[in-house]
Formats: C-alpha cells, structure tokens, sequence
C-alpha cells in the first residue's frame, strides 16, 4: 500500500469524520503537522475514532521537532516507530552505531506523554516507553508547550 503525504485533503477528510472544521491554512508542512497534532487530539477525546497513518504521523513530527527546538542537543535519541525519531538533549553525542540514551515509544503514548495526557513515570512504569541510558529520561521536557510565542513565529518568517 503506498504511503500518502500529509496534505490538507487527507487533512479535511479527517477532520469532517470527526465533525470539526475544515482546515484552510497554508499547506507548508509545519502548519499542516500543527494542524494533524489538533485533529490526533480530538480524535483522541472522541475516544472511537481512529486517524489516518498520515494525520497520525503529522503529529507525532510535529511533537518531536518541538522537543528538539526546546532541548536542543544530539545526547538523547527519540524513537517513535515507524513514524520517525529526533536527537536532543544537549551533552555528549554519539556519531556511530547505537547511541547510549534512547527513548522508544509508539505513537500514541508520544502523543499522551507530550500533550500532558499521560505521565512520563507512569508510561515507563506500565512498559509503554523504553528508555535506556543516563540521560534518556525526559520528565523535565514534559508535557510540551505546543504553541509557538507570536514573536518567536515571526522570526521564523523573516
């Protein structure tokens, strides 16, 4: 089965399942994973809806690039498979083969983790995060702040 991008239509399609409104922002990636991470939610809060791979995987980028712009670093690898993994953490870095601070987890518990949904000791605790390493643990970074300062927004423009 080929893989669709994230796009406002699969976007949309999403969205009007679940009776919200249609999305009509810009169609750069950043806004539309922005958007996903509102539609996983709401799906989430719906509690039998199911979102697509790649509204699913819009938010978990969207999730994982926030953490490496607010701890920036290469110590700490994030996995969430398959949708993809980040480095941050400031510290030593690895440069080959299977870095010492790994965190693993699947979409779902990212998503609850980094919104606040779910405690990060609870989810290591229960086995839904794994994480090794002297430096893999992220309960300081978490929950993340989703939204962007205004003015922090408008510098990414320029």
């Amino acid at each position: 089965m080929p893989r669709k991008p994230l796009s406002s239509a699969n976007l949309n399609e999403q969205r009007t399942a679940l009776g919200l409104p249609a999305y009509t922002g810009p169609d750069e990636p950043a806004a539309l994973r922005r958007a996903a991470l509102d539609t996983v939610l709401a799906c989430m809060e719906a509690g039998n809806a199911e979102p697509s791979r790649p509204v699913v995987k819009g938010a978990v980028r969207f999730l994982l690039d926030r953490l490496a712009e607010l701890a920036p670093g290469r110590s700490v690898e994030v996995r969430v498979p398959p949708y993809a993994a980040v480095q941050c953490i400031d510290g030593p870095h690895h440069t080959r083969g299977t870095p010492p601070n790994v965190v693993e987890m699947d979409a779902t518990a990212w998503i609850a983790i980094a919104t606040g949904r779910l405690a990060w000791a609870d989810a290591v605790a229960d086995g839904r995060v794994r994480a090794s390493g002297a430096r893999a643990d992220l309960s300081g970074h978490l929950p993340l702040p989703i939204d962007v300062p205004a003015e922090r927004e408008a510098s990414r423009k320029d």
